[in-house]
């Protein structure tokens, strides 16, 4: 079976090329013309977008055809496909990708799976279904183990600023004007429906990130745990927040990672948090 996924999911290039598998482009669209998202770095983007001030690029995802050329090109050595995105209640990209599905019958045979999340949490499940199809389970058995993942799955961030999500339409202007006036960071999270919903507000990141922590560990409790600590530019921040998972929840492995450049448009730079998961859903593959 090939696994495909998009460049939501924040997989390093090593890591889809150890697993063999295709990843979908996402758009930034600058005034000067298109980038694919996965051919730009964390810093130059960020660059770029601090540069563009008070304006900012818009993100497109991939077309239908795009999708239905990727399949055939995909199905081309006779195997089955399995498409895994970004939640719909946060994207397109499955409703273009099952048109593109559509489209490349009969020459490719595509399942679909909405990972209702994104970034460390989709790309947990795309690592899941990627090394149970090498050993061999069945798609019933894979996709059994993505419902699980998917249950279980967190995911949580905290925002420096308002200032890019108010730009990008993503929350009103005077919300995001009354949350700069306040020094307000809020505490987001995927809920189950796909969608971001707020956790909490603090005064300071500082703040946000030990109420980050303590959110984990009523969750979790002592539940072993592989956590990914994802941040836009914001290194040293992300380093005090894996430091206090560790304090506080039962880390069975940690990593710090960049979230993708598609992500950062809606975020700014000042973004921080992580995607969890219990290390037991993660094993056996």
């Amino acid at each position: 079976m090939k696994i495909v996924t998009d460049c939501a999911a924040d997989m390093p290039g090593e890591e889809l090329e150890k697993l063999g598998i295709v990843q979908a482009p996402l758009f930034i669209q600058f005034p000067e013309g298109e980038v694919n998202s996965a051919d730009i770095s964390a810093d130059a983007f960020y660059d770029r977008l601090e540069a563009m001030r008070p304006q900012i690029p818009t993100t497109a995802m991939p077309s239908t055809g795009l999708f239905a050329e990727l399949y055939r090109k995909a199905a081309s050595a006779g195997e089955k496909i399995l498409s895994i995105h970004i939640s719909s209640g946060l994207s397109g990209t499955i409703n273009s990708a099952r048109e593109g599905g559509e489209q490349a019958k009969p020459e490719a045979d595509v399942t679909h799976w909405d990972t209702l999340t994104l970034s460390g949490g989709e790309r947990f499940q795309v690592i899941a279904a990627a090394l149970a199809d090498k050993a061999g389970w069945a798609w019933q058995a894979i996709q059994d183990r993505l419902e699980k993942i998917r249950e279980k799955t967190e995911v949580i961030y905290t925002l420096d600023t308002l200032e890019y999500l108010a730009r990008g339409g993503r929350i009103g202007r005077v919300k995001a004007l009354a949350g700069a006036l306040l020094n307000l960071k809020p505490i987001i999270r995927v809920d189950t429906d796909g969608k971001y919903s707020t956790v909490k507000t603090e005064r300071t990141i500082g703040k946000s990130m030990t109420a980050i922590a303590d959110h984990l560990r009523e969750k979790y409790g002592q539940t072993p745990l592989w956590v990914t600590v994802l941040h836009g530019r914001f290194a040293e921040k992300a380093d005090h927040l894996a430091e206090e998972f560790k304090q506080k929840l039962n880390v069975a492995k940690i990593e710090v990672m960049r979230i993708s450049p598609v992500l950062g448009v809606h975020t700014g730079p000042g973004i921080v948090g992580a995607a969890v998961v219990p290390m037991e859903l993660m094993e056996g593959l």
